[in-house]
């Protein structure tokens, strides 16, 4: 990234949502949170018109694993080894640790991200790799390379819509009496506990509260047994180049920092990404991760929360089931059968988890959410 100018990327970004900007993919390099040796190589696809201009872009890395991605692709891995072929390196069309939907392609024209998706699907047999992924793309990329001949791939994530709420109360009168006490039951457990979550913005944060959130950050993967995706400075050159959308929600006992959840604003919408703590107190996930983000949305008028993959959990806290999609091109025309079976066969089965989700929902589907 940091060889692609950054204004002639971003003019392709018909979108705030800031994932799929420049600085936020620049910064993930400039840090080395991505790179060829955690199993990153970046391979980024440009088209450029005669007059050398750009014309449409899209993020491409060859992985040696299949780990940050959550789109989960092990089985097919595995196939692969039984067959005595190598799936990786593959080629992934994403955004790495993001599971958040947006642009995978972007473009000038629709002619052009056509033409990009048409190059992408073809990269496997010209490079000689297992595979192609596009992980959570927006509905212009998904039709286009859908097009091109990629298996598509239902899957179901949770986000917080707002419905004109005045505040917090009014947002909780529209839940069952059940949900309404059981979440003002953990919010009054913090406050109980002398916990408070204030809202900062990375020129808010001295050098000590930095290395303290990110030994939070750290914590949260120690517990797993493995090494945090991003790195120290990855936040440091992200607050340099896009500053303006990063918010760290800070838990405190008093005036002490015990929990941290970073996320990012972009247009309408907060992003919930990555969270931490001091050690384990009952509710503050909750707390710092999802009812400090709902207040805030209602303050600023955002129109959506997306709290990050995964927690069917979220729907029992007025988080309502929205369809994912992700898209593979498998080279070998055996697994790729098999793959475009299972993958119908899994959208089966997905459409009526959405449908269960979203009869626990206290919200009525509209046509966009419930697609």
């Amino acid at each position: 990234m940091l060889d692609v100018p950054t204004d002639a990327w971003n003019a392709l970004c018909d979108t705030r949502q800031p994932f799929i900007r420049h600085g936020f993919l620049a910064a993930l390099e400039a840090s080395r949170s991505v790179c060829a040796a955690n199993g990153w190589h970046p391979a980024h696809c440009i088209l450029e018109d005669d007059d050398g201009a750009l014309i449409a872009a899209a993020p491409l890395y060859e992985k040696d694993h299949s780990y940050g991605e959550f789109v989960f692709d092990f089985a097919w891995a595995n196939a692969y080894a039984q067959l005595g072929l190598d799936y990786y390196p593959k080629l992934l069309n994403a955004v790495p640790f993001t599971p958040v939907a947006g642009p995978r392609i972007i473009a000038r024209t629709d002619a052009a991200r056509e033409q990009m998706a048409t190059h992408l699907t073809a990269l496997p047999e010209a490079l000689e790799r297992s595979s192609l992924h596009t992980l959570f793309p927006d509905n212009a990329t998904g039709e286009a390379i859908g097009k091109a001949g990629a298996i598509a791939r239902r899957g179901c994530q949770y986000r917080w819509f707002n419905r004109g709420y005045r505040d917090f109360d009014d947002f909780l009168s529209r839940l069952s009496s059940k949900r309404r006490k059981e979440i003002r039951r953990e919010r009054k457990r913090m406050r109980d506990a002398g916990v408070t979550v204030i809202a900062r913005r990375p020129d808010e944060i001295d050098e000590e509260l930095w290395e303290t959130l990110y030994a939070f950050y750290g914590r949260t993967y120690a517990i797993r047994g493995q090494a945090p995706y991003l790195t120290r400075r990855f936040f440091d050159e992200l607050g340099a180049r896009m500053g303006d959308q990063v918010l760290f929600f800070i838990a405190y006992h008093h005036t002490t920092p015990v929990g941290m959840a970073f996320m990012m604003q972009g247009g309408d919408t907060l992003y919930g990404r990555h969270w931490g703590c001091e050690t384990d107190y009952h509710s503050l996930h909750f707390e710092t991760c999802y009812y400090a983000g709902i207040d805030y949305c209602i303050e600023h008028g955002l129109a959506c929360f997306d709290a990050g993959a995964q927690g069917e959990h979220k729907i029992r806290r007025g988080f309502e089931p929205v369809a994912t999609w992700s898209y593979h091109v498998i080279a070998d025309p055996r697994l790729s059968s098999a793959v475009d079976n299972f993958c119908l066969r899994e959208a089966q089965m997905m459409r009526s988890f959405h449908a269960e989700q979203r009869d626990r929902s206290n919200f009525p589907a509209d046509a966009l959410r419930a697609s």
